[in-house]
Parts: structure tokens; C-alpha cells; sequence
């Protein structure tokens, strides 16, 4: 048969033109495709000798080879694979129809000619054989099927055509050649006739796949030709060179994979120098495939809380690199996690930079999820010193989670830890209500700056007394989650800074219910005196030895979480509060004298707001005032 001439069908004719100019954002992916279709082919012809033993094939020695030529400027990726037909060539290559993608090219049509709407709908099809176009002014392919004699040879520059004719003598399998186009002098990087940028290339995307690939050597320099001399002895044929490892540790028994190949590839992927603290291994068979190889670091790295913060986990689909930060598969509150997802098969598009959003990928991230946090959870019951480090490092970022993931938030409660009246040491909230008091029926925490800050609070003041145990919580996301989970294990969480207190015996109410009595003129007065400032006046069950103390309704916005609104531009509205009143405190009983005999007109109820303001940690509004009718008081009594 002689050479024919082949239009490319139209659909191929847009693609090649996408392919060149807008789909990539990475030049070098073209060799991570071509790798993958030669890997592909390498799989399919061991798995076709397998089932034909009839089938003559040579699967001695497997492998793909690179062929770079810096002079004449061309590089051939060949591998002695399951190789194509005449009609598979023009299947595969000439056209697009069966790969479903014809559809969605009639859909850019309706975009308007959106360049960014060509990219938003690019499908699932595999056309890696394209990409080479992008580096490439012209293409040759060679090709011979495994268990036939006749060969094929395919050519084009992308334009539109392509030429296809018989060859004879080939080898087994499929030689791709690319005449590159002209080097730019400022972009060594991508001069891919360059054995460094192909070691490089080559190890970054194809490192983990199954079979070898190779670099030929360079050609020996030529000899003088006048020299009569014979060499003393013919040196031996240098051999090529193998560029991948191989080595995919998740792919491998666990048992035959020793700790430090864990921690030598934790540190290639992390770029951290130490070991890392705990390793994950997971793997799912079923409908979709996938194995995972993740690790807990030991320590955070320095931008864990920074909003550019990167993220993710590597992804690689059938060993082969498609992404190095994959967010759709970590949430945001493991993005110190670090590993490796490798996927059988994923929804991507044309070109593997973007997952579309499917049940894969969610299934995937769900289990994720589910495998670090029970990995967590088995670090503090089983290896608590392991777990404290962890906390310390990365309990903060962790407890985003109870904001963020409603579906993890009873299990990521029941990981956490959190500072404790209990002791100096961090609890967890199981281990809290093993230790209620008889008839508690809440978990009590209060906010705050730091643990002396609050130890320090008067809102404590009772809960010490009558031993009731209060979480701690310091970090600046406390503030934001409790307001968001309502308890653990079908226990509410309750603040002790805000809402009703009870934690008085019956003989205690019963003198409360009097005190009630005999101070409620006095709290009417003092909220009029204050009325720009707190909404109600009150009595206290939670104070023994401050005079007062402000605290919100079970809705309000606490002082600390105003001062981070603040901190970040926003100014919050102002909102008013409860000042609670010790009646058995002499400064409150004797306010109440003198203001019944009339010696106060307000003067000291305004000290004892601030005086309760400044307990808390919170800003005084007029510190002049303040100060003035504090001396005026201590000049009374000298």
C-alpha cells in the first residue's frame, strides 16, 4: 500500500489547536504522556502474552529507551510494547470519536468562543499523544503490532493532515520521534534535547512507574581517521542509562518496606529533614482503585497558618505524577498531612491538571479523612507521647475542622485535646466527663488569651471552689467553634462566661431567692447609672471573692473574639452585657448603704464596672474618667 494523505477529522483539527496554544500550563507534561502510553502499551502486551502464549512476542527485557539527539534536534521515546495496527493508528491517532469527546467539543462551540470556557469544558478522554505538538513542528510515529510483520509509519506537523504508510523491518512495538522546535536560548529548562532536562523531567513525572526508562548513551566522538594505530583494546559499549526508580513504596508489601525507605521518601516528598512521626498506608479495591502512602510530620511547617498556605497531597494515576499539591483530596484542616494518593483511573481532564468534581474523588478524600483521624485517635490511646507532640504541632490547625466538617466533628472532638483545670496537662473530652461531678449534666469551658488569663477570670472563681472541672480552650479558632458544636457524645458544651450559672445547693438558692429580694432595688439602680454600657444588673452564683464580673447572653460575641474582628479591620457592634454582682462581697454591700443613704450618685458603680472590664482583660472606654474617680475615692478614705 502506498503513502496516504489523511485529513485530520475536525474535532482533532480543534484539539491539536487547544493542545498547542491554551490546554497545558506545563511544557513537560508531553513526556509524561508519551511515557504513559508506552507504559500502557508495555501492560497490555505482557497481559495479551499471557493470555496467547501462541502469541510470539518477546517479554524478556520490557523497557522504554530515550533516543535524544542535540544536533539534529529530535528525541524518540520507543517501546518494544504491544505496538498498533494500520486501522489502530488511525483510530487512535487520526481521530476522536470513541473517546466521547467529539460531544463536548460541540458544546465550546456554544460558549462563545470563551478561550476560558475551551478550558472549563475539556473532557475525559486520553489524547497525551497530542501534547507532543506543543514542543514539536513535526511528529513521526513507527509502529508494529506484537505477533504481526507488517509495520506502519505516521507523520505529521499538526497542521491538519497527517501521512501514513507501510514500513518494513520494525521492531516490535512503538517509536515516537519529535523534531523539536528551534531552542529558546533564555529557556534552557525545556530543551528537550538536553539529557539533564530529561533526567530531570523523567524523574519528577514518570519516577514510580513499573517499567524501566532508559536513556541511551551519547554516541562516542569519531576517531581520527590518518592514524595507521590500532587501539590496544575495543572499551566496552557504555549501558544505557535508567532514569526512574521504580520504587513505589505504596505499591509494595508493607512488610517488605523498611523504615527508612519510609523516611527517605518522606523526606524527597516533604523537603523535611527529619523522620516523620507516624506513617499511613491505605488501599481500596473495588469499583474504583486506589492506594495511599501519607505521613504526619513531626513538625509544622512555618506557614502552616498563612492563608497561601500550600496544601495537598501528590497524585499520581497508575504511578505516573499528575499533580503536586491535590486539594480536592485533602481538606483544609489536614494540610500537614504529606504523601501520596495513586489512583487506578480518575476523572481528569485533557490535560490531567484538573479533576473533575465526581464520586471518585470524594469517596477517595472521605476515606482519607477517616484513615488520618482514626490514625490520630490511635496515636493517643496507644503511643501518647507521639500524640502530645502531634497536638502540640498541629491541634490548632485540626480543630478547623470542627468548623469546616460537619460530618467529621464528633470524630474530630473525640481526637482532640484541650487545656484542663483538671491538671497541667491537655485532656480529652472523653476522658473529662469520665469525671463529672453527680448530676453535672454539661461540659464547661470558658475562652480566653491564655490559661492565666482564665485561671486568673472570677468567672472561675465558683466552678474551683465546688470542684467542677472547665476546659481551657487558648487558640484563637476556640472562639469560632464553640458557637458551632452544640456537644460531645450527647453532652452540650456550656460557657461558663455567659448565660444563668447553677451550681448552688438547695439551701443556696434559698438564701440566693432572699438576697434577690433585698438587692433588686439596688441592681435597678445601678443598671440605670450603667445603662450605656450593660443591659442587666444581677446577682451572682459564680462569684466568691470578686465584687463583680460582666458576663454575655448564651448568644453574645465574647470580648476576646471582638478584639480578633478588630485585630483584623472589622470593628463588630457593640454589644451590651450582664454585670453580675457578689452580694457577699463588702464593696457591693456597701455601695448598696450608701447608695440607700444617698452618699453615691453613681460614681462607684462606674469603678465597679471597670473593675470587672479590666478582670477579663477587656478596654476601659474613658481610662481618664477611670482614673479620676478612683483617686477621688482613695483621697475619701485617707
Amino acid at each position: 500500500m502506498s503513502t496516504e494523505t489523511i485529513e485530520f477529522q475536525a474535532e482533532a483539527r480543534q484539539l491539536l489547536r487547544l493542545m498547542i496554544h491554551s490546554i497545558y500550563s506545563n511544557k513537560d507534561v508531553f513526556l509524561r504522556e508519551l511515557i504513559s502510553n508506552s507504559s500502557d502499551a508495555l501492560d497490555k502486551l505482557r497481559l495479551a502474552a499471557y493470555q496467547d502464549k501462541d502469541l510470539g512476542a518477546d517479554t524478556s527485557d520490557l523497557h522504554i529507551e530515550l533516543h535524544p539527539d542535540s544536533e539534529a534536534r529530535t528525541l524518540t521515546i520507543r517501546d518494544n510494547g504491544i505496538g498498533m495496527t494500520r486501522d489502530e493508528v488511525v483510530e487512535l491517532i487520526g481521530t476522536i470519536a470513541k473517546s466521547g469527546t467529539a460531544e463536548l467539543l460541540a458544546r465550546l462551540k456554544e460558549a462563545d468562543g470563551d478561550s476560558s470556557s475551551e478550558r472549563n469544558l475539556i473532557g475525559q478522554f486520553g489524547v497525551g499523544f497530542y501534547s507532543a505538538f506543543m514542543v514539536a513542528d513535526r511528529v513521526e510515529l513507527t509502529t508494529r503490532k506484537a505477533g504481526s510483520d507488517e509495520g506502519v509509519r505516521w507523520e505529521s506537523d499538526g497542521e491538519g493532515s497527517y501521512t501514513i504508510e507501510p514500513a518494513a523491518g520494525l521492531p516490535q512495538g512503538t517509536a515516537v520521534t519529535l523534531h523539536l522546535k528551534a531552542s529558546d536560548a533564555e529557556d534552557q529548562l525545556h530543551d528537550y534535547a538536553d539529557r539533564n532536562v530529561l533526567r530531570r523531567t523523567v524523574k519528577t513525572y514518570s519516577d514510580f512507574i513499573t517499567w524501566p526508562v532508559r536513556m541511551v548513551p551519547e554516541p562516542a566522538p569519531a576517531t581520527d581517521e590518518g592514524t595507521d594505530e590500532e587501539p590496544e583494546t575495543t572499551p566496552a559499549a557504555p549501558e544505557p542509562e535508567t532514569l526512574n526508580s521504580m520504587k513505589a513504596l505504596w505499591a509494595r508489601a508493607q512488610k517488605d518496606v523498611s523504615e527508612e525507605e519510609y523516611a527517605e521518601f518522606y523526606r524527597h516528598i516533604s523537603h523535611d529533614w527529619q523522620e516523620p512521626l507516624e506513617t499511613v498506608r491505605l488501599a481500596a479495591e473495588g469499583t474504583f482503585e486506589y492506594q495511599a502512602l501519607l505521613f504526619l510530620p513531626q513538625v509544622a511547617p512555618m506557614d502552616l497558618h498563612m492563608r497561601d498556605a500550600r496544601r495537598g497531597v501528590q497524585l499520581y494515576v497508575r504511578r505516573v505524577f499528575i499533580m503536586d499539591d491535590c486539594e480536592a483530596l485533602v481538606p483544609e484542616y489536614l494540610r500537614f498531612v504529606k504523601g501520596v494518593v495513586d489512583a487506578a483511573d480518575l476523572s481528569l481532564n485533557v490535560s490531567r491538571e484538573i479533576l473533575q468534581q465526581d464520586r471518585q474523588i470524594s469517596a477517595i478524600r472521605r476515606r482519607l479523612v477517616r484513615k488520618v483521624l482514626s490514625t490520630i485517635g490511635t496515636l493517643r490511646d496507644e503511643q501518647p507521647e507521639k500524640y502530645a507532640t502531634f497536638w502540640a504541632q498541629f491541634g490548632r490547625a485540626l480543630k478547623e475542622g470542627l468548623l469546616s466538617d460537619a460530618d467529621n466533628r464528633e470524630t474530630i472532638l473525640g481526637v482532640s485535646s484541650f487545656l484542663s483545670t483538671h491538671g497541667e496537662e491537655p485532656t480529652g473530652l472523653a476522658a473529662y466527663k469520665e469525671r463529672m461531678r453527680e448530676g453535672q449534666d454539661a461540659i464547661y469551658y470558658m475562652t480566653g488569651d491564655s490559661r492565666t488569663a482564665i485561671e486568673s477570670s472570677p468567672h472561675i472563681e465558683a466552678f474551683r471552689e465546688k470542684g467542677f472541672e472547665v476546659l481551657l480552650l487558648t487558640d484563637p479558632v476556640d472562639e469560632v467553634w464553640v458557637d458551632t458544636v452544640e456537644g460531645f457524645d450527647g453532652t452540650p458544651l456550656r460557657s461558663i462566661a455567659k448565660g444563668q450559672v447553677d451550681l448552688q445547693t438547695d439551701e443556696e438558692k434559698e438564701q440566693a431567692e432572699q438576697q434577690r429580694t433585698e438587692f433588686g432595688g439596688f441592681c435597678e439602680w445601678m443598671a440605670g447609672v450603667l445603662a450605656d454600657d450593660v443591659k442587666e444588673v444581677r446577682l451572682s452564683s459564680r462569684l466568691t471573692t470578686s465584687p463583680a464580673v460582666l458576663v454575655g447572653d448564651e448568644f453574645d460575641m465574647t470580648p476576646t473574639l471582638e478584639k480578633m474582628y478588630r485585630a483584623m479591620g472589622q470593628e463588630p457592634p457593640k454589644v451590651k452585657r450582664i454585670l453580675e454582682l457578689n452580694p457577699s462581697h463588702p464593696l457591693v454591700t456597701g455601695l448598696r448603704d450608701a447608695q440607700a443613704a444617698g452618699r453615691d450618685e453613681g460614681g462607684t458603680a462606674e469603678l465597679v464596672y471597670g473593675m470587672a472590664l479590666l478582670a477579663e482583660g477587656g478596654d476601659l472606654p474613658d481610662p481618664s474618667r477611670f482614673v479620676g474617680l478612683l483617686a477621688e475615692r482613695l483621697q475619701q478614705n485617707l
